[in-house]
C-alpha cells in the first residue's frame, strides 16, 4: 500500500490541529454550508499559513479533498519546502513566471478538479503586502469559472493571518483568527473578465469586517 495517502492525512489532521491550537481558528459560514458540491475556495493572501488556516476550518472529509493552489517558486526554492509541499500538504504547484514555465498553470489546476477534488486559489496571485486590503485579481478566477461552471465558487476572507505569520517570520504568534465563508459567486451569461473579476474582488471585499466598519463609520 502506499504510504503517502496515510501520511497526507495525518499531516493534514495535524497542521489543522495545530493551526487552531495557535490561532483559535472560527470558522464563520457567512454565505455557504460546510457541505457541498465540488468548490473553488478564493481567499484574500498575505502569509504562507492561509492555505493552511481556511483548510483547517473544512470538514474531515472536505479537507481531504481540497488541495491548495500555490507558487512553485516558492515551494521549490529549496529541497525541504518541496517535499513538504509535494507529500505532507498535497499543494499544486504552478508557476507564476509565464514567461520560463514549462506548464500551464490553467491545465493543472483543471486536471486536479477533474479529479473531483476542491480547491483553493489566491486570485491577487502573491502575497498582499501593501496597505490596500486586497490586490487586483488575476484572470485565473474567471477562467476557472468559464471553463467549470459547474463547481462553486466560495469567497473566503482570512481575519488576523498575517499578524499570526508576517513576512519573514519562522514560529507563529498566537492570536485569535477567523475565516469567513461568503455567499457563492457565479459567472453570468455574457459576463466580460472584467465585469466578473471586479464583482468577485468585491464579494471577498464585503467579508472583510475592517472594510464593513469602515462602511458604517463613513
Amino acid at each position: 500500500m502506499n504510504a503517502k495517502p496515510l501520511l497526507r492525512r495525518a499531516a493534514a489532521m495535524a497542521l489543522a490541529g495545530l493551526a487552531r491550537a495557535i490561532t483559535g481558528v472560527r470558522p464563520i459560514w457567512q454565505g455557504c454550508s460546510p457541505l457541498g458540491r465540488q468548490r473553488i475556495y478564493f481567499a484574500n493572501h498575505a502569509s504562507h499559513g492561509d492555505f493552511i488556516l481556511l483548510s483547517s476550518c473544512l470538514l474531515p472529509e472536505e479537507r481531504e479533498r481540497t488541495r491548495a493552489v500555490a507558487g512553485a517558486d516558492y515551494w521549490r526554492k529549496n529541497k525541504i519546502r518541496h517535499v513538504l509541499a509535494r507529500d505532507l500538504l498535497n499543494t499544486v504547484l504552478v508557476e507564476r513566471n509565464w514567461v520560463e514555465r514549462a506548464e500551464d498553470p490553467m491545465v493543472i489546476m483543471l486536471d486536479v478538479l477533474k479529479e473531483g477534488q476542491s480547491l483553493i486559489i489566491f486570485p491577487e496571485g502573491t502575497r498582499n503586502m501593501t496597505e490596500e486590503p486586497l490586490l487586483r485579481f488575476r484572470s485565473g478566477l474567471y477562467n476557472l469559472a468559464l471553463a467549470r461552471p459547474d463547481v462553486e465558487l466560495v469567497p473566503c476572507w482570512i481575519e488576523n493571518m498575517s499578524r499570526v505569520l508576517p513576512k519573514g517570520a519562522f514560529l507563529p504568534v498566537p492570536l485569535l483568527c477567523r475565516v469567513i465563508f461568503g455567499t457563492p459567486v457565479i459567472l453570468e451569461p455574457g459576463e466580460d473578465r472584467h465585469a466578473f473579476l471586479h464583482r468577485s474582488r468585491q464579494a471577498l471585499l464585503e467579508l472583510d469586517p475592517e472594510h464593513q466598519r469602515a462602511l458604517n463609520h463613513d
